[in-house]
């Protein structure tokens, strides 16, 4: 399991510049709005140490890492949920990712022209929000129509979806988001609420757009990063400070000179390392591992996934069929050098299906189908 996210945010805050560095996919990047006429996807590897490391014990074959998927939105402005711009057929596209990830332009730069003139953090990320609720809101109202219709019947399926979606109705009017609805629901009820694909039930992750220079102190001294901490805060939402123009400038480079340019700047990794942790986080997933002489490769899965659900992401036989799993931590690895030596002291053992894995689990599953 991977998982994706879609890049939103208003025309010319760097949102379009930030895809491309993150996956390398020459999606347009233009000082004008709309220039992205239509989704651009594009997988990248989680970048984890850990991989290599793994691979240096065991020698295996091939190394292979998990990915995440970035989607990039065209560009909203105020009106797209009422066709405004390029309106609802990019609202569209956000509906099916995992998590949204919220460009938001920290920077001042008179070259680069900001659609409302100035660069406000506050306004910019309100006028998102407000777009995203009116969309979640026109879906909202539909579905409750739509199931006014059938309340004569008493089926008690359809006055629970219709109660909690007039609920939610109410709620989207005061122009709040979705995911502030969500607490205190019953299990019946998020299960119908699921079905809306809602966009504003989606954790966001602000990525605050800086300068090169702001990197200095990660935005500490940059008012608008400021800003931006404080409504993620209040939200409980994710914030990550990059600058997309360095990061696209370090995709151009070889890997060394990368290195070499980021430690003149101070700094000791990409921010795109930092954007997948903080999705990782922001969506309670975690990494496991399979070794062996084929291959080293790393598996995305929630927090909290238990072992035959963790077999299942590798093929849904290993689910079925499971009957243990022999596990060790990859720290253990690390420590002790090799696998025998972590048999032998004891590390290496067998689980059952109440296994409740951990990150850095080095796991080799047994089944039979």
């Amino acid at each position: 399991m991977g998982f994706n996210c879609g890049i939103v945010g208003l025309p010319n805050v760097g949102k379009s510049t930030l895809f491309n560095a993150v996956t390398k996919a020459g999606a347009q990047a233009a000082n004008y709005p709309f220039c992205t006429i239509d989704p651009n996807v594009g997988r990248v590897a989680v970048p984890d140490e850990r991989l290599a490391k793994i691979d240096a014990i065991i020698k295996s074959k091939r190394v292979l890492p998990t990915f995440i998927e970035f989607v990039d939105i065209a560009g909203l402005v105020r009106g797209a949920s009422r066709g405004e711009g390029l309106g609802n057929q990019f609202l569209g596209h956000i509906r099916q990712v995992d998590a949204i990830v919220h460009v938001v332009r920290c920077f001042e730069d008179g070259d680069v022209i900001h659609v409302d003139g100035s660069t406000d953090p506050a306004r910019d990320i309100d006028t998102i929000n407000t777009e995203l609720v009116y969309a979640d809101f026109e879906t909202v109202s539909k579905s409750v129509e739509r199931l006014s219709k059938s309340l004569k019947s008493n089926d008690k399926k359809v006055l629970l979806s219709h109660d909690v979606g007039s609920r939610l109705k109410a709620h989207l009017e005061q122009l709040k988001p979705a995911r502030a609805f969500l607490p205190g629901c019953t299990e019946d009820e998020l299960e119908f609420l699921k079905s809306l694909h809602l966009i504003t039930a989606k954790p966001i992750l602000y990525a605050t757009n800086v300068s090169e220079a702001d990197l200095a102190d990660m935005g500490e001294s940059n008012k608008h990063v400021q800003t931006v901490k404080e409504i993620a805060s209040k939200e409980g939402s994710g914030v990550v400070v990059v600058s997309a123009r360095l990061e696209e400038e370090l995709g151009q480079l070889e890997a060394e000179e990368a290195k070499q340019y980021l430690e003149s700047l101070g700094q000791t990794e990409p921010g795109l390392n930092r954007l997948i942790r903080a999705g990782y986080n922001l969506l309670g997933l975690q990494t496991y591992f399979t070794a062996g002489i084929q291959e080293v490769r790393a598996w995305t899965i929630p927090k909290d996934t238990k072992a035959p659900q963790a077999a299942g992401v590798i093929h849904s036989d290993f689910e079925k069929g499971f009957i243990c799993a022999e596990v060790y931590a990859c720290e253990d690895l690390f420590k002790l050098g090799s696998e025998s030596k972590v048999r032998e002291a004891g590390l290496y053992r067998k689980e059952g299906k109440e296994y409740v894995c951990k990150d850095g689990d080095v796991m080799h599953f047994l089944f039979n189908v």
